[in-house]
């Protein structure tokens, strides 16, 4: 029963939300180990935004690499990849914010913007999370859940962890979303 109140608070938070015009990006976020800010909603207004929950010491960790050729190849027409690091699963992001950066840079030379260490799942998400996951219908199951966001503000599609960056289903929603 209490389950099933929640989801009634997420879905009438969503369409309060929602009606307001507002954006899931319209959200306050610090960078990665730094104390500057930024509103979603502002930095990226008019972008096709995926946005991806992440670990560092995660079997898909990898997928790291096809996430920054996304944000190189597709920048230009639009896109940004934007990262929230979560040590949600089986404590595979356990290190500090200046950890999490080094090694996105040192290991995988990333460019896109990484932000705040974050809860994702569901219970304890943080509200971003929460917005994403009442208009996707899902909350992240394991790290690199990716959901795309239109230049609208509003969700297009969530693709599991399994999902690779470059995978012919994400790659097309993408072009698509890109194209509109």
């Amino acid at each position: 029963m209490r389950k099933f109140f929640g989801i009634l608070l997420i879905m009438a938070t969503t369409t309060s939300f929602a009606s307001e015009g507002a954006s899931l990006l319209d959200q306050d976020f610090r960078f990665l180990a730094s104390e500057d800010a930024v509103n979603l909603g502002d930095a990226y207004a008019g972008k096709v935004v995926l946005v991806v929950n992440t670990a560092s010491k995660c079997g898909n960790t990898p997928q790291y690499e096809g996430l920054e050729k996304l944000y190189e190849e597709f920048g230009d027409d639009g896109l940004v990849v934007l990262g929230f690091p979560s040590n949600d699963f089986m404590g595979q992001e356990p290190g500090t914010e200046e950890e999490i950066q080094d090694f996105c840079r040192l290991t995988y030379s990333i460019k896109f913007p990484m932000f705040e260490k974050v809860t994702v799942k569901e219970g304890n998400a943080h509200p971003f999370f929460d917005q994403l996951a009442a208009a996707a219908g899902t909350y992240p199951t394991w790290n690199f859940h990716k959901y795309l966001i239109g230049r609208d503000g509003e969700l297009i599609s969530q693709f599991s962890p399994r999902t690779q960056p470059y995978s012919d289903e994400l790659l097309s929603s993408i072009k698509e979303a890109i194209n509109n």
